[in-house]
């Protein structure tokens, strides 16, 4: 692999507040993009890394990646993350759709846009109650899948050009979604920005994304990787929301991706009145110790203690003559296997569902990709669990497991076996 990394002598800067970042939330050292899987052909080809250093901003509070990879670099053409491949992501997005158009009076005189729309999952779920929808999704591999099954959907990367051209359009929202996005834009002013002019002046933007402060209490640090800009306190969302005349007037706790967060914003002179779960979340925040730089002191330590764990399980499983498969090439799961330096001595290959990661390879670890079908063949001693978020699903899905004696594993927070919860 070869390293793409900027001087040393560059000092990095936060992307919210242009502050120099000097405090360490966790070092993954060197890594792959997680979501550039690799075809056979290109097994021995020179495969790029980069530094995935995290940090916190001392002024502004927003935890952050070094800034360097180019989002073109990432967001390509050939993007494998497809949504619809989840089947209680799915759920969770019609009962989204269904919650929206009967607290915001949706119907067919309304305009709902989303913002990284993917493959049309979501959105889908409006055009069945005949409200207009639009998606902009930059990948277009994914978006031309929307545009299939009757998603609109632009593509393009959204910001505040892209927001005053679909305002021009037409497409100035009575709902603005984004899911999973916001940590994924290089220039979250800019997109924030973008936010406030598409928005109709008592329109409302929800936006959901996992929790900073549950990344830290369970050490979640597999979701971090270089598509992931940020992670996303909701005392640092505040800030970033306040600096571009948004106010933000909700947040409600989801379950999605291993516990998330949907805020609710709108234009700062609007209607719309701040509930009282806002502060409660932030009071959550604050004692948590995510008001203050030392409130992020030590996950390193605890991050380490993660591999450390990994690494003694699939060390035993070896010496014990044991087959361990994994299932799941999620990003979060190339993250994990990269830090920990697992390969094909320790894990034979990976399932997953989708069809455009299948028959790959997983980058830096190189692990083949099958399908799920190839793990029931298998009958292998061990599953281990990358997308841990979506574990009950998984196992619902595989009961033969524990009909061959196998059994399910998952390494976060720490290392958990069984064949029935998890």
């Amino acid at each position: 692999m070869t390293s793409d990394k900027p001087s040393p002598s560059a000092a990095p800067i936060c992307q919210g507040c242009g502050a120099v970042l000097s405090r360490t939330v966790v070092d993954l050292g060197l890594q792959p993009l997680a979501n550039s899987y690799i075809t056979p052909e290109r097994a021995d080809a020179p495969e790029p890394v980069y530094p995935l250093h995290a940090r916190v901003c001392d002024a502004c509070l927003l935890v952050q990646v070094d800034d360097v990879v180019p989002a073109e670099d990432i967001f390509d053409k050939d993007y494998a993350y497809f949504s619809s491949f989840s089947d209680s992501w799915l759920a969770h997005c019609k009962r989204y759709a269904e919650d929206m158009a009967a607290r915001f009076d949706l119907g067919p005189q309304s305009r709902v846009v989303e913002i990284a729309s993917n493959d049309g999952y979501m959105l889908q779920y409006f055009v069945a109650m005949g409200i207009p929808v639009m998606g902009i999704e930059p990948a277009a591999n994914v978006a031309e899948t929307a545009i299939a099954k009757g998603v609109p959907t632009e593509i393009a990367f959204f910001g505040l050009d892209t927001a005053r051209r679909m305002v021009a359009e037409g497409w100035a929202a009575d709902l603005l979604a984004a899911k999973n996005v916001l940590a994924h834009v290089p220039d979250i002013n800019d997109f924030v920005a973008g936010v406030r002019e598409i928005l109709k002046p008592e329109g409302v933007f929800t936006v959901e994304f996992p929790h900073l402060l549950n990344l830290i209490e369970q050490v979640q640090f597999d979701t971090i990787y270089h598509e992931h800009f940020t992670y996303l306190s909701l005392l640092a969302v505040k800030t970033i929301a306040e600096r571009q005349g948004l106010k933000i007037v909700d947040v409600t706790k989801q379950p999605t991706h291993g516990g998330s967060l949907r805020v609710f914003m709108a234009r700062e002179q609007s209607a719309h009145t701040v509930t009282a779960n806002v502060q409660a979340l932030l009071d959550e925040e604050v004692a948590a110790g995510l008001d203050r730089p030392a409130g992020y002191e030590g996950f390193d330590a605890r991050v380490r203690a993660v591999r450390t764990g990994l690494l003694d399980f699939l060390r035993t499983a070896k010496d014990e003559g044991k087959r361990v498969v994994a299932y799941g090439a999620a990003a979060k799961g190339n993250t994990l296997l990269n830090y920990c330096g697992i390969t094909v001595a320790d894990v034979d290959f990976v399932v997953d569902r989708n069809p455009a990661k299948q028959d790959t390879l997983l980058p830096g670890s190189h692990i083949p990709v099958r399908t799920v079908d190839a793990l029931v063949a298998a009958r292998p001693d061990h599953v281990l669990i990358l997308p841990w978020n979506i574990k009950d699903e998984v196992m619902r899905q595989l009961p033969e497991v524990a009909g061959w004696g196998g059994d399910f594993v998952i390494a976060v927070p720490e290392i958990r076996v069984a064949t029935g919860a998890l």
